[in-house]
């Protein structure tokens, strides 16, 4: 298998060092634009399955002879025109897989579905953390049960030593945080989709003794197709957002007065009070900082004529030996998974599917443990609350 992966950040660098530990993985193609990222990248993985290629994923003449020698792409970089990279990758027999799109993407991406169904491969997008493997493993618990009626996901990254006054810090993309924290949020209520406000429906939540107490709200962006999937199957389908406590009060302050609207500051400057927050959020929230995952799946359903609660639950630290951040590995892992099972052609089928839609359940959960993802199962008598300790 040959595996091609655009962007040499932490994120992408994590992807490619997995994909070369794989036996059967012959080449990582990595391309970037940043020549340092790339040297970073060979400099820690000294791997002779590396090569690499300093150049721009819109400059299509020269992505394509990487695409036509790969057996599935993988974009691990901004979104911004990844259903043109889809395309071009379909067409050149490259399956495609990435980390998150924008909705309006997103709809461009399933668009393509007859293209990539015509060219026998598979458009793969959401193949992160949540959106990503938190939605395959909500679609694998609720197919286990007779009668499905709930399904609930907690999930996020915290500093395992937070600092005043967010308790925040995020080791992915600015842009990606105020997305979530100011788009439409979707679920599922009464059997029907809908929508609601982000940063909305504070709850608490514990985690052990040394995460106790956290507040989880919903944000937007995380559950992708999967309200389409499951609205007529289970009543109730949400996701939240973990976080130290106070930390949604504070940005639902700074999105009120208006720093994330995408108007200009004033006639003289193109700089919007989006981009200055942008740029503040990057030097006073970005960086590295060891954090931990913290994820809950919590379905509730009839089983054998009695109400069970099936629950999936991760506590993932971030690991020094790695050098990045838990958030960066666990939004690694599901993409790792994802470019191999098309890769090796195990995946069934062709077009343009969500993860869930093309991985069994089983299959990924037992790859997320096999990489070193410590996701607990655990079955109970009644409705468990999502927000009971487990």
């Amino acid at each position: 298998m040959r595996v091609l992966v655009i962007g040499a950040g932490a994120v992408g660098s994590a992807i490619a060092r997995e994909l070369a530990s794989e036996e059967d993985v012959v080449e990582v193609l990595v391309s970037d634009t940043s020549g340092r990222a790339l040297s970073a990248l060979a400099e820690s993985t000294p791997s002779k399955k590396l090569s690499s290629f300093q150049l721009s994923a819109r400059d299509h003449d020269s992505m394509i002879p990487l695409l036509e020698k790969s057996d599935c792409v993988v974009v691990a970089m901004g979104n911004d025109g990844n259903p043109d990279l889809a395309r071009l990758a379909v067409e050149n027999d490259c399956h495609y897989v990435d980390l998150g799109a924008s909705e309006h993407d997103e709809a461009r991406l399933w668009g393509l579905d007859d293209i990539a169904r015509g060219q026998g491969r598979w458009i793969v997008p959401g193949c992160g953390l949540a959106p990503g493997l938190v939605n395959m493993l909500c679609l694998h618990a609720v197919e286990r049960f007779e009668d499905p009626q709930a399904a609930f996901i907690r999930v996020g990254a915290v500093p395992m030593d937070p600092k005043p006054p967010f308790e925040f810090s995020f080791s992915w993309s600015a842009e990606k945080v105020l997305d979530d924290y100011t788009g439409p949020v979707r679920l599922i209520e009464n059997g029907i989709k809908t929508d609601c406000q982000p940063l909305t429906r504070l709850e608490r939540i514990s985690f052990g003794d040394r995460y106790d107490n956290l507040e989880a709200f919903c944000t937007a962006g995380g559950l992708a197709s999967l309200p389409d999937r499951l609205e007529g199957r289970v009543q109730h389908l949400d996701l939240k957002t973990v976080r130290w406590p106070g930390h949604a009060d504070r940005m639902r302050f700074l999105i009120g007065l208006g720093f994330a609207e995408d108007k200009s500051l004033d006639v003289r400057t193109h700089l919007t009070y989006r981009d200055v927050l942008v740029r503040r959020m990057r030097q006073r929230l970005g960086g590295h900082q060891d954090d931990v995952v913290l994820m809950r799946i919590a379905v509730q359903g009839r089983l054998d004529g009695r109400d069970q609660t099936l629950c999936f639950q991760m506590v993932e630290p971030a690991r020094a030996e790695l050098g990045i951040s838990a958030m960066k590995y666990c939004t690694a892992i599901p993409a790792v998974v994802v470019a191999l099972h098309l890769a090796s052609g195990r995946a069934e089928g062709s077009g343009a599917a969500p993860p869930e839609g093309v991985v069994q359940g089983s299959v990924a959960l037992d790859a997320f443990r096999a990489r070193g993802l410590h996701i607990e199962e655990s079955w109970h008598d009644g409705l468990l609350a999502v927000a009971q300790t487990l």
